[in-house]
């Protein structure tokens, strides 16, 4: 308790100075807290323990990290970092130095879903029931639509993510909620991961999601249905979505479709893909995770060529 109201005094006499102001008078300070000059000016030549050294050398690591996540870290995210640069330390340490910091991450608010009619919601299968683990990639696809408010009027994000890495392998942005860009992200996801194999590509009950031009264009998919007004059946591409909200677009004054475009380019391909860390993935970004698969394939298939020739 002493060594704070040292640390306060210290702090406003510098404050003080800065201003050009008189200086706090310290001996009064002292003799009001009942603590000697000669205890004070020994606490104020002691070099700092190893203990203070090293919180001191986390705290700047800490707020480097933050800052590189565009402040978007929480402590258990902050803390799989320093482990990853061989830190031993607790997600409870780190949440104890970020409140002393007064950094925090933010609140992800909750998403309620829409639904269409019940009777066809009865016909269309949930094939994944909140199973949202994937052993390897394209396996399990997920898709989902959100608005994104600008000055000029709601525009529409439609992305698809797999979810063994929880990467979004194709995304679209439009002025209008028409089919036609569900089937324009579906045919973009198909090229890029040259998906010919079946996988399940899972969804909710969006108009867009059961007509005919969407089910022409999975062909060859097995389709699987969220549960009527239940969007925790879609819940990763439904936090995806709130989570560019939250970390992202809510921070900017969006004016039109081109600056939104902007954003959300800028925060999937050279963020969200490529850096942000998730805790489903180890603490990897969707791109290293995906990369360490390969690694891991790789290795055991020569492995098995080497038991092969022997």
């Amino acid at each position: 308790m002493t060594e704070t109201l040292f640390l306060e005094t210290d702090r406003y006499g510098e404050q003080l100075k800065e201003q050009g102001k008189r200086r706090l008078d310290v001996s009064g300070v002292l003799r009001i807290l009942g603590v000697s000059r000669s205890g004070y000016l020994a606490w104020k030549k002691r070099f700092p323990s190893r203990q203070e050294t090293r919180k001191k050398s986390i705290k700047e690591k800490i707020l480097s990290i933050y800052d590189e996540s565009h402040q978007n870290y929480g402590a258990p995210k902050i803390a799989g970092c320093l482990r990853r640069e061989g830190e031993k330390i607790a997600d409870k340490t780190v949440g104890n130095y970020m409140w002393e910091m007064g950094v925090k991450a933010q609140y992800i608010k909750h998403y309620t879903d829409t639904t269409i009619d019940p009777d066809l919601s009865s016909r269309l299968r949930n094939i994944l029931k909140e199973k949202f683990n994937s052993e390897k990639p394209d396996a399990i696809w997920c898709s989902d639509i959100t608005y994104i408010w600008t000055f000029e009027g709601f525009i529409y994000l439609t992305s698809i993510m797999d979810l063994h890495s929880r990467k979004i392998i194709s995304w679209v942005l439009s002025a209008t909620l028409e089919a036609k860009y569900v089937i324009e992200v579906v045919e973009k996801a198909r090229k890029r991961r040259k998906a010919d194999k079946p996988l399940v590509m899972h969804t909710d009950h969006g108009i867009q999601y059961i007509c005919r031009d969407y089910v022409e264009a999975t062909a060859g998919m097995r389709r699987s249905y969220s549960k009527k007004a239940y969007p925790l059946d879609n819940a990763c591409i439904e936090s995806f979505h709130a989570l560019i909200k939250r970390e992202w677009l809510n921070r900017f004054k969006i004016l039109n479709y081109d600056y939104a475009y902007r954003l959300v380019f800028q925060y999937i391909e050279t963020f969200y893909n490529t850096v942000r860390i998730h805790s489903h993935c180890g603490y990897f970004s969707p791109n290293e995770y995906e990369m360490v698969y390969e690694q891991e394939l790789e290795k055991i298939e020569k492995t098995n060529i080497f038991l092969f020739l022997t």
